[in-house]
């Protein structure tokens, strides 16, 4: 979930093409013209993205503060009980100490209920004074209500900060399919998208770490999810400017309609169910030369089969 941003590329002051590759009339060169409505909503999403990115901060490792979390985690876990009846289990499989790559399928949009309710158990059952990266668009702690989660451990997901954690000895929370994966429609809600990302292991076994599946259910039935919005994201350049792929649509409290998600939502109480996969040590299990295409399909296998049951498990959307 790499969020590299870059500034819209400039333009060649002797190209003859205008905003959406339509050809000049060069007759009428030095005649005011109206810019398009492409144009109009490029140079606002231009504006805001400045803005954004004025607000926007990488976070620090150093901003993961244990008394805080020492002091929020009762009362932020009773929430979390209470509205999402949050239940997670096997948290015995991950290894009690040293760096750990824990792998999650992502649901529930940019509120991400299944990451609070994984974090919260993590820091109950090890303790606060475990060293815990959650990886995220850094965007999301940027979104009003949000920048606590900087407290938790959350930082911007890239390469390097993703080596940075586990060559520090910390347990690391990664999400392959990103925000592909947690803006899905809600009817694709039981399938696990990682898209081919195979990052993930390779970064396992240049540390040498073991990885860890975390499966979750409900969140994608916090809204009523729509669309990534692909398209229109490259049409509006939010990917060059954003780092964002998508501009998802959904219905959702308080909005009705949203589209883009950038101000959050109010998401329904589903309750957020999570199994914690046995740990997979990877040279030990698949030889001193791991195939990495031979991982990937095994893990996101066994992922979708632990998906499968707990959706067999449930039975209505929200209520569980």
């Amino acid at each position: 979930m790499s969020t590299q941003t870059a500034s819209a590329g400039s333009r060649n002051g002797h190209a003859s093409t205008g905003f959406g590759g339509v050809q000049r009339d060069e007759s009428r060169a030095g005649k005011p013209t109206s810019p398009s409505p492409g144009g109009l909503a490029q140079r606002l999403v231009r504006a805001v993205a400045g803005q954004v990115r004025r607000r926007a901060a990488a976070g620090d490792f150093d901003d993961r503060d244990p008394d805080y979390i020492r002091e929020s985690l009762p009362k932020l876990w009773l929430l979390m009980s209470l509205w999402f009846r949050g239940e997670v289990r096997g948290l015995g499989n991950i290894p009690e100490e040293g760096p750990v790559l824990l792998v999650g399928n992502h649901s529930g949009g940019n509120m991400t209920p299944d990451t609070a309710v994984f974090t919260l158990a993590f820091s109950t059952y090890f303790g606060v004074e475990r060293r815990f990266y959650q990886l995220t668009h850094k965007l999301v702690p940027s979104m009003p209500g949000l920048g606590f989660l900087r407290r938790y451990g959350t930082v911007e997901a890239s390469p390097e900060n993703a080596e940075r954690a586990l060559s520090s000895g910390a347990a690391l929370l990664v999400y392959p399919g990103g925000e592909m994966e947690a803006h899905r429609p809600s009817w694709e809600r039981h399938s696990v998208d990682f898209a081919g990302s195979r990052g993930f292991v390779q970064l396992a076994l240049q540390h040498d770490v073991p990885i860890v599946g975390v499966v979750a259910i409900g969140g994608q039935e916090t809204a009523l999810f729509l669309g990534r919005g692909e398209d229109l994201s490259g049409l509006l350049m939010l990917d060059r400017l954003f780092g964002c792929k998508a501009l998802p649509l959904s219905l959702a409290a308080p909005w009705g309609v949203n589209v883009g998600d950038m101000l959050g939502h109010i998401p329904l109480p589903a309750k957020i169910t999570i199994e914690v996969l046995p740990a997979i040590h990877l040279r030990e299990q698949f030889g001193s030369q791991p195939d990495v295409d031979e991982l990937y399909d095994h893990l996101t296998r066994t992922m979708q089969e632990t998906l499968d049951a707990l959706a067999a498990e449930r039975r209505l959307p929200i209520i569980g």
